[in-house]
């Protein structure tokens, strides 16, 4: 009986197994694709000024895009200027909006300060401590 107990067990614990790399798999597959592609009509975000590492990076925004000091953020800034979730680009109908969450020294866009959500165009330039950041089309 105890036979029938572990093999039904292994039998779980593989199955488990198989869905788990099953959706790190599709994850991982969403991520590299990059949904949007150059000359789609989309923006993209380009760390146009900001730590080394960073300069250069440009990131679609197909999805919300959370920028801040927090490991957990999308676009990870080590400045002590930038909260740990500073603000957040979401993809809106006809571009993208920008929106300040509660960062202590707060988002610039294109030298306003931002309060709210903001809708971006392309050409814009966000500004988050010593990080500047542009808002490119795709």
């Amino acid at each position: 009986m105890i036979e029938i107990v572990l093999f039904a067990g292994k039998l779980l614990l593989l199955a488990l197994l198989y869905l788990f790399l099953l959706a790190a798999f599709r994850t991982g597959v969403g991520m590299v694709s990059g949904k949007a592609r150059r000359g789609s009509g989309g923006l993209v975000l380009a760390i146009a000024e900001g730590p080394k590492e960073l300069r250069g990076t440009r990131l679609p925004i197909t999805g919300p895009i959370v920028i801040g000091r927090s490991p957990g953020a999308d676009i990870v800034i080590a400045d002590d200027f930038v909260s740990a979730r500073h603000a957040r680009v979401t993809p809106a109908p006809g571009g993208a909006v920008l929106e300040d969450l509660g960062s202590t020294n707060g988002t610039v866009l294109d030298g306003t300060q931002v309060s709210g959500m903001v809708p971006l165009a392309a050409g814009s330039v966000i500004e988050l401590g010593a990080v500047k950041i542009a808002v490119k089309p795709s």
